[in-house]
């Protein structure tokens, strides 16, 4: 089940963590460019998180029999919608790139992605971008106490609409004291269903939309996550706390 974060303590080295997440993810959104690679992203993101004194959780998961995974980043170019190995692929004018990123601070994690342009893209990819950011702020603002979980699914699958196709495979899921942790999060559902939401909670919502099929695969590497008709995706996602006050999402600087 979802960390429920018990003192203010908590929720300080969960905001931290989230500081830190966010505060990286500033780093390599301003380092994409064409011309640079997974190397080189996935370095910069390891010696931003070691800077400041925490751990990249993703290095070494290994869950379900998989090979360990040797990121601190998830870079997904085009195609490519989830967990792509950081490597020698350029990034060219014209990509868009998922990069996917948590961090581990004093036993907390944070899981927190977004897609960018490369130098100037499609009118179909930048609206597919901005479509899948919007959806997950209307997530974010379903993440209420009180609330169920279909609130915020359903919320997120609205904004799709008929015309982008929703991810079914894949979705957000609890985070905290792990990196995936009970509840699973689709993409879509029904409002009033699911468990009630209550303060102390702590989500990373992660909606995945395609301009084309939603149908995927899953590569030899045993993890990249592929789009079967080559077609383009997109993925944003934040670590957000249920409070008394409202959803305070902890992978943001402001």
């Amino acid at each position: 089940m979802s960390v429920e974060l018990k003192s203010r303590a908590e929720l300080e080295l969960m905001r931290q963590s989230g500081r830190i997440n966010a505060e990286v993810r500033a780093l390599l959104a301003e380092a994409i460019r064409p011309g640079v690679n997974g190397f080189e992203l996935d370095r910069l993101a390891k010696q931003a998180i070691a800077e400041r004194g925490a751990e990249p959780t993703f290095v070494g998961y290994a869950p379900l029999g998989k090979p360990p995974y040797p990121g601190a980043i998830c870079y997904s170019v085009n195609e490519e919608l989830v967990h792509g190995i950081p490597g020698e692929r350029v990034l060219q004018e014209g990509d868009i790139v998922s990069i996917d990123l948590g961090v581990t601070y004093r036993g907390y994690v944070s899981d927190a992605a977004f897609t960018a342009g490369v130098g100037t893209v499609t009118p179909e990819a930048d609206a597919l971008m901005d479509a899948t950011r919007r959806a997950l702020w209307a997530g974010i603002e379903a993440t209420r106490v009180g609330n169920r979980l279909g609130d915020v699914s359903a919320a997120i699958g609205a904004v799709a609409e008929d015309k982008y196709g929703i991810i079914r495979g894949y979705g957000g899921h609890g985070v905290g004291r792990k990196m995936h942790m009970e509840p699973h999060i689709p993409n879509f559902g029904r409002p009033g269903m699911g468990m009630r939401l209550m303060a102390g909670m702590v989500f990373a919502l992660e909606p995945m939309f395609s301009i084309g099929n939603p149908a995927t695969e899953e590569t030899d590497d045993e993890w990249t996550v592929v789009m079967s008709d080559g077609s383009l995706s997109a993925h944003f996602e934040e670590t957000v706390a249920i409070t008394a006050d409202g959803p305070e999402v902890l992978t943001r600087i402001d």
